[in-house]
């Protein structure tokens, strides 16, 4: 039997719809009440809550891109006035840029449909390698796995050795995670003189934060014999999509409404076609109306053999614009930009994004003001400051001779193939 996570997962499409553009509307009229930003903007576009009957009615509302909503938090802090100032904010998480997000309750079903949708259930012991810091990742897939009855073992940033020790002694069933630190483990545990099919009781992985290739997923699959999950989401508004077991795209979500969207005009791509995801969470916290993730996919709309009744996301093909994510963090031009104030003493500097492997590598290429002999200080100095405000770890600093990059190389370069 299918496990479903309630009944909204097999509703009739038509009525689907109209459940979210009546979500939609209301959401509106609450943040036409509770914010004057957002009463202002409302205004100045003509739109009325009473407007929003139709998807195209919603489409008025402009998609507000992450590097956006980093400028409108800058300029109005710490929500960008986007918030219901009455609302009784359960928590307060950080993304790079930086971006304050504040979250809902315990009640939120954030991640629960994904894991029900994998399997996951009472009497799993779930290792959980997500980071229990100030980003969301942690504690939202926690309450997730929670909500489905699994045991979870926060295990967050520990070391791979370390990893392999607690799905050893606690007989973790389970894991989630990015499928590169999985691969990590596993070869770890084969270090460490495990075979790790044999030795120990890890069957199933739900991934999320970077791509699972599929060569990757076949080695899962078939050498180490774990059943894998691709979960989509974005800290700014939370899981979108998931695999169910057909594993023929991703199933979206009941809390969130997601366009594809034409990225120069914001306005829905034809059926299948790839375009922009566009996503808005129900919500009365946080009313960030059409995120725009930067993500490209195209839905899928043929019925699921496993009765789930929403649209798919083909996968992720691609990024929009100059952002890009490494090891499961987006580095921002805006970022970059702090970065670079920190250093007079460098004329330019670019990184590059590859693979390794199955592990994202980071390089930088720095172009310095002036020659020098030894730049062991200045190297130790743009690692750690860079670590703190992209909060990702730098592999590999290139210093180049002064002159080298012009205005015309870009500041972010992505090597990676997304085949």
């Amino acid at each position: 039997m299918e496990p479903y996570f309630d009944d909204r997962e097999t509703l009739r499409r038509e009525e689907r719809l109209r459940i979210q553009v009546e979500a939609l509307s209301r959401m509106v009229e609450a943040a036409r009440r509770q914010s004057t930003v957002l009463r202002k903007g409302f205004e100045d576009l003509g739109v009325n809550p009473g407007d929003i009957k139709t998807v195209a009615d919603f489409e008025r509302l402009p998609v507000i891109s992450r590097e956006r909503l980093v400028e409108m938090e800058l300029e109005r802090p710490p929500y960008a006035g986007l918030e219901n100032p009455d609302a009784e904010i359960d928590r307060i998480f950080i993304s790079p840029g930086p971006v304050y997000e504040p979250h809902l309750g315990e009640e939120d079903v954030l991640w629960a449909r994904a894991y029900k949708a994998a399997g996951l259930a009472k009497g799993d012991v779930v290792l959980n390698a997500f980071s229990y810091h100030m980003v969301a990742a942690g504690l939202t897939f926690h309450g997730g796995l929670r909500k489905v009855g699994a045991t979870v073992i926060p295990s967050g940033a520990s070391s791979a050795q370390a990893q392999v020790q607690l799905i050893r002694d606690l007989g973790a069933t389970a894991y989630t995670g990015t499928p590169s630190f999985l691969m990590a483990i596993i070869e770890k545990a084969r270090e460490m003189g495990y075979d790790f099919r044999k030795d120990f009781r890890v069957r199933k992985a739900c991934f999320a934060a970077e791509p699972l290739f599929p060569a990757m997923r076949e080695r899962f699959e078939t050498e180490f014999g774990i059943d894998t999950y691709q979960m989509y989401g974005a800290t700014e508004v939370g899981d979108v999509a998931y695999e169910c077991r057909e594993k023929k795209g991703w199933h979206l979500c009941e809390e969130v409404y997601v366009e594809i969207v034409d990225p120069a005009t914001g306005k829905a791509v034809p059926p299948g076609t790839p375009g922009e995801i566009v996503v808005t969470r129900f919500n009365d916290i946080f009313y960030l109306f059409r995120f725009g993730t930067g993500d490209l996919s195209r839905i899928v709309e043929e019925p699921c053999p496993c009765g789930r009744t929403s649209y798919r996301l083909a996968g992720i093909l691609g990024r929009v614009g100059d952002a890009v994510k490494v090891r499961g963090l987006f580095v921002a031009p805006s970022q970059l930009q702090q970065v670079d104030a920190k250093f007079p003493e460098i004329r330019k500097f670019q990184i590059v994004v590859g693979r390794s492997g199955h592990e994202d590598r980071l390089n930088v290429r720095i172009d310095p003001a002036e020659p020098s002999g030894d730049f062991s200080s200045l190297e130790q100095a743009f690692h750690k400051a860079f670590r703190e405000i992209c909060t990702v770890r730098i592999d590999r600093i290139e210093f180049l001779k002064p002159g080298t990059l012009t205005d015309e190389d870009r500041r972010i370069v992505d090597e990676r193939s997304w085949k």
